[in-house]
């Protein structure tokens, strides 16, 4: 199957949303986008059934309408519908494992714009094999507008320990190909004896700084190598990792986080930096999965 970015259609405005956000990355990238809407009572393909009598025209419609506003706004774009008798969760995850990315939409609840992630996307997003990318709606008014191609930045969080191989590409190759910076964000959490009781210990938060600096440059020095034309700043936080993250993602374009691939707890779930990202970023969200 040649590569694909495929992106779940469910007929919502967070659905559109996230399908042009789908194709402006399918074309970055020169890849074809497959447009997927999944819904068990799809009924057989009747042979030259009136439209008034076919059982399957709402689901038709919700592909043929996405289609038609994307090729309008991406007339070189290769884009094919795909209608499947799955549950969506079945589908999406069966998509993901052919797809060089899935991209999801997301609702925002209330003042705290956080992500509403129902029964479908959560478990997508915790045990696809590929990255998953979860997208915001615009307000109405605004939507639909042709995607800034380079607004923002791309901010990738990072651990000092561990691979971080799978994560680092996909961040290098989304700067890359946007043309924009990638910013290298490591959030520190100081130990107990760094607090004093007039604040913190100055000489333990430099050493600090100084050995997570020296590791997230290791990190990334062959990464620069590779990609010598991508502006790169990292970035040390004293402070949770989470909160690092989502602060340093406020104004980007998109966030990367990673996902053990194979976690040890017998559901797979998201780590505590995935979880605050994907329902707090403001910002589109990849989670990459990674060994």
């Amino acid at each position: 199957m040649e590569p694909v970015v495929t992106v779940g259609l469910d007929g919502s405005p967070e659905g559109l949303a996230a399908a042009h956000w789908a194709a402006d990355e399918a074309e970055r990238r020169r890849l074809t986008l497959r447009l997927l809407h999944a819904w068990p009572l799809l009924a057989p393909e009747p042979p030259r059934a009136p439209a008034e009598v076919d059982q399957n025209y709402w689901a038709k419609r919700i592909v043929h309408n996405a289609r038609a506003e994307l090729q309008a706004s991406h007339p070189g774009l290769p884009i094919v519908g795909n209608l499947v008798a799955e549950d969506a969760q079945v589908a999406l995850l069966q998509a993901a494992s052919e797809s060089e990315m899935t991209v999801l939409g997301s609702h925002g609840l209330g003042a705290f714009g956080s992500y509403f992630l129902g029964d479908i996307s959560m478990p997508v997003v915790a045990r696809a094999d590929h990255p998953v990318v979860l997208v915001r709606a615009e307000t109405r008014e605004a939507w639909p507008r042709p995607a800034p191609r380079t607004a923002g930045g791309v901010v990738v969080a990072l651990k000092l320990h561990g691979p971080s191989d799978d994560l680092l590409e996909f961040a290098f190759v989304s700067a890359a190909a946007r043309g924009v910076p990638l910013r290298a964000v490591c959030g520190r959490s100081l130990p107990l004896h760094a607090h004093v009781p007039w604040g913190t210990d100055h000489a333990v938060t430099e050493a600090i700084t100084r050995d997570a600096h020296k590791h997230l440059s290791l990190a990334l020095r062959p990464w620069r190598e590779k990609f010598p034309g991508v502006e790169v700043v990292d970035d040390v936080a004293l402070e949770s990792p989470a909160k690092a993250v989502l602060q340093a993602a406020e104004g980007a374009g998109l966030l990367v986080v990673g996902r053990r691939r194979h976690h040890p707890e017998p559901a797979p779930r998201l780590g505590p930096v995935a979880q605050a990202a994907a329902h707090h970023a403001r910002c589109p969200v990849a989670v990459v999965p990674h060994d």
